[in-house]
């Protein structure tokens, strides 16, 4: 990925955006790839890369400096989650839920909540999850159910919320309900509330965690339910104000997805490598591989589309770093860099033939990962409206 780590041609990088990219790839190079594979195959959290990711100040990465943070832009961060993800792809989702509760305090937070919870979170000692999905509601995020009702200087939860990434290992989750269940329509009487728990508890003060989700790939980062009876979280835990809470995570959704592209970005980019190498190496018919026309055709759909969706990557982040409003931006990078590498992944594993097939060979992992990331922060299918709206508005007929 030489090319994003110059800058694009579009988006020149600072220099200090350069070291970052360099010191974290080095960082892969060195601790993640040679231990991925087999983490992954035993769907084993990275305890010791976590560590070293904590040592190199990625959990703070875009804390403000007055808390203990480096201070970056979104900008920053995606280029170093294209890094993690190029080495083990849960690395960056680790991280994700992480900034978005991040972002959602500098934006929205209060000075008493940045100094309560910013300086460690920037030191990775406390980490965040955030809860929006609900068994029945995914995409349709207005059709959940999960209450908070104000009693005194508490609101009270009860709820069951899906799909929490970092769900066991968070000592703090942004949680989306109800505070207001009769509201028409259903958005206006959403909240936000920072719940506070004791990491690896699987039961803490009425939330209890059931088994670890099953999945295809993802794996090393757990997902979770959360179950919420009678759960009191203090009323100053509260984000800005009731019914603000739509709004807000639709404005920390943009920050998801310009990370899940970056995943993409960096999952694709792993998986162009290890096809491009394995067909110089591979021989058949009496000469590598990559020599053979169908193979080369591969190879350039591949190059192309990769740096297609680097440049769709750096456009949304740079949007979104400057503080504009970029849901059809981060639409767009999230719709078509997933895509792509789907894609790429899979001619990746046709280009390594039956051994893409095999456990042994790191395409394997790749081609499992690659379709949650059609699936999360929002599936392609619902990209399209949000593009399509988006578009239809910036090019309204007058009259």
């Amino acid at each position: 990925m030489a090319a994003m780590g110059g800058g694009t041609g579009l988006v020149e990088l600072t220099d200090e955006q350069q070291a970052i990219v360099e010191t974290v790839r080095e960082f892969v190079d060195k601790e993640v790839i040679p231990v991925a594979d087999e983490l992954e195959h035993r769907d084993e959290f990275p305890e010791k890369i976590v560590a070293g990711m904590k040592e190199l100040g990625l959990f703070g990465l875009t804390v403000p400096e007055e808390y203990g943070g480096a201070g970056l832009d979104l900008m920053t961060y995606a280029l170093a989650g294209v890094e993690l993800s190029r080495g083990w792809m849960s690395l960056s989702g680790i991280l994700n839920t992480h900034f978005m509760a991040v972002y959602l305090l500098k934006q929205h937070g209060s000075d008493e909540q940045k100094r309560k919870w910013l300086p460690r979170m920037a030191t990775g000692e406390l980490r965040a999850a955030l809860s929006m999905s609900e068994p029945g509601a995914g995409s349709d995020v207005q059709a959940i159910q999960c209450r908070a009702s104000r009693d005194g200087d508490d609101y009270v939860v009860n709820g069951t919320k899906m799909w929490v990434t970092n769900g066991l290992r968070a000592g703090l989750v942004v949680l989306l309900c109800k505070t207001d269940p009769q509201a028409d329509p259903p958005y206006k009487g959403m909240s936000v509330l920072y719940v506070e728990k004791e990491p690896e508890a699987r039961t803490f003060q009425g939330i209890s965690i059931p088994p670890n989700l099953e999945k295809m790939g993802y794996h090393g980062v757990e997902t979770t339910e959360l179950v919420f009876e009678d759960h009191r979280v203090p009323a100053a835990n509260l984000l800005g104000k009731e019914g603000d809470g739509f709004r807000q995570i639709m404005d920390g959704i943009e920050v998801g997805r310009v990370n899940v592209s970056a995943r993409a970005v960096g999952l694709a980019t792993r998986a162009f490598e290890e096809a491009i190498r394995y067909a110089q190496e591979r021989h058949a018919f009496g000469k590598p591989i990559a020599q053979h026309q169908m193979i080369q055709e591969k190879i350039a759909d591949m190059g192309t589309k990769l740096e297609a969706a680097k440049l769709m990557l750096m456009q949304a982040a740079k949007k979104k770093s400057a503080g504009a409003r970029s849901d059809l931006e981060a639409g767009m990078a999230k719709y078509f860099c997933t895509e792509m590498c789907h894609e790429i992944v899979t001619d990746a594993l046709r280009i390594h033939g039956g051994y893409g097939y095999s456990t042994e060979y790191t395409i394997e992992r790749l081609y499992r990962d690659a379709p949650f990331l059609l699936i999360g922060e929002g599936t392609s299918e619902i990209q399209k409206i949000v593009i399509a709206r988006q578009l239809l508005e910036r090019h309204k007929v007058q009259g």
